[in-house]
């Protein structure tokens, strides 16, 4: 299920809390939504600010395990912009997105692979090499695809690859409408 919540806010004055040298705006933004999200089943996927016309925006991207309702991408919206408010954080005008990835967004976590076990993905190597494949298994750093190879003179046979993460470049949840 994909959700989406907005919230407009933001003022016109000058932070009043610095934020720390050290942590950067996207840290502390990271930090605010880990502790608003309902429970542990729940964690961060992406956080994107975006300057649009005279307000930025704001997208938050969370999932969970069992997927994400839109009463929790709501509440979960509500909290992070009455403390981005409180801690004058963004000093200008900006608009919320609080929202699950959707399946079109390429799956950046392990957790994500593995709540995607048993679908077919297409994976961008780094090498620029593309395969498709079900998502067999997911291991520490590592995923296991089963594949259809098909090479000259011989009959397509499906064959499990092992693909470390950190040599995918992208990988996308194909959909199937079977």
């Amino acid at each position: 299920m994909h959700c989406i919540t907005r919230i407009e806010g933001g003022h016109k004055s000058p932070l009043l809390f610095p934020i720390p040298e050290q942590m950067s705006l996207k840290s502390t933004l990271e930090e605010i939504v880990s502790k608003h999200l309902p429970d542990e089943t729940y964690y961060l996927v992406d956080i994107q600010l975006v300057e649009k016309g005279p307000k930025s925006q704001l997208t938050i991207l969370i999932d969970g395990d069992q997927g994400v309702s839109i009463e929790a991408c709501a509440k979960v919206s509500r909290q992070i912009a009455e403390e981005i408010e409180a801690k004058e954080l963004l000093s200008d005008a900006y608009i919320l997105e609080v929202s699950s990835p959707g399946l079109d967004f390429p799956l950046s976590s392990k957790r994500q692979y593995t709540k995607n076990v048993g679908r077919k993905l297409k994976l961008t190597l780094n090498d620029g090499k593309e395969l498709e494949g079900q998502l067999q298994e997911v291991g520490n750093a590592e995923v296991k695809i089963l594949c259809t190879i098909k090479e000259k003179g011989k009959k397509a046979e499906d064959r499990e690859i092992t693909i470390p993460l950190d040599e995918i470049k992208k990988s996308i949840v194909l959909v199937s409408f079977k």
